[in-house]
């Protein structure tokens, strides 16, 4: 394994600068390539990756945009070793919740204008190619099997709000900020901004905030249910770590099938949601961790869940 695969995987700790993982091409359903996000070039060992990989807790992976100088705007390095560690996160199955935050005031600015205007003569095809692999980069975050916690610690702006929707569970900061703010550049929402939002908020709250691109605080966010806790800046990570902790301390094959249950059940129809969620329910049956937590309430003693 190359030392650049190491330096995302979790016994290597947080990912350091100048670290750079390549990801594996990726192909359309006809078996296309799909043009990646953005070309990056080969760095050196001085390249930033703006990204940090912590391992805060058992089981807890806490992801840290780094890239304060822009307010952690979603850079081309941050992208490509976004879209890798989070392939690496899927197939860890020793990893039970991932937690999503920003270092420095912000967390998130949305996507770097630099890279955003850096090809203004392209075609339109080109510009398209080159969105749409910024966006499947960054909603990679969706496929994870594990639940998800976006740790609001300032401004989310754009797709940085699009980013804290990708998210399971958003708390936020009582300094945070949000704004779904393209249209005030002339641009349409971006990242799945226009499907998460309204289904996070309802529509008529998503068109609101998309059209008029206002900006509101973290009071406006909770009452609208945009996120479900608002705490004082220095009790951030440990309210999204407690709650990271108690998920954690659950059965991890019932986690993993109850979020993927409830987010087939936010398109499915009844009918089809209880057909899987006996089919799960099944599964759930046909574990040892299941077996485990009916001894341990008989027993009137703690768990130990293994994931078996």
């Amino acid at each position: 394994m190359s030392a650049r695969r190491r330096s995302v995987r979790r016994a290597a700790g947080p990912v350091r600068s100048g670290s750079t993982v390549r990801p594996a091409p990726q192909r359309d359903p006809a078996g296309s390539p799909i043009v990646p996000a953005m070309t990056v070039t080969e760095t050196t060992e001085a390249a930033p990756v703006h990204l940090r990989v912590e391992h805060p807790s058992d089981g807890v992976v806490l992801l840290v945009l780094d890239n304060p100088a822009q307010r952690n705007a979603m850079s081309a390095p941050m992208t490509e070793t976004w879209a890798a560690t989070i392939r690496e996160l899927h197939d860890d199955r020793s990893v039970r919740v991932v937690v999503v935050t920003g270092s420095g005031s912000a967390f998130c600015s949305g996507g770097d204008p630099r890279w955003i205007a850096g090809e203004p003569d392209a075609p339109v095809h080109r510009l398209r190619d080159r969105m749409l692999g910024f966006y499947r980069s960054w909603l990679s975050i969706r496929d994870l099997e594990v639940p998800t916690i976006a740790a609001i610690n300032g401004p989310a702006i754009g797709a940085g709000l699009d980013l804290a929707c990708m998210c399971d569970v958003r708390v936020a900061s009582d300094k945070a900020v949000f704004a779904e703010s393209f249209v005030k550049l002339g641009i349409v929402p971006g990242d799945g901004g226009a499907w998460l939002l309204p289904r996070v908020i309802g529509f008529s709250k998503a068109v609101e905030l998309t059209l008029t691109g206002e900006t509101i605080d973290a009071a406006r966010a909770l009452e609208i249910g945009l996120v479900s806790r608002v705490v004082p800046g220095d009790q951030l990570l440990d309210t999204a770590r407690a709650i990271a902790d108690k998920i954690a301390a659950n059965p991890p094959h019932a986690v993993r099938m109850t979020r993927r249950l409830l987010r087939e059940a936010q398109t499915a129809t009844l009918a089809a949601t209880l057909e899987l969620s006996a089919a799960m329910q099944s599964l759930a049956h046909a574990t040892r961790d299941n077996d485990e937590a009916i001894d341990a309430f008989i027993e009137r003693r703690a768990p130990d869940f293994r994931g078996e």
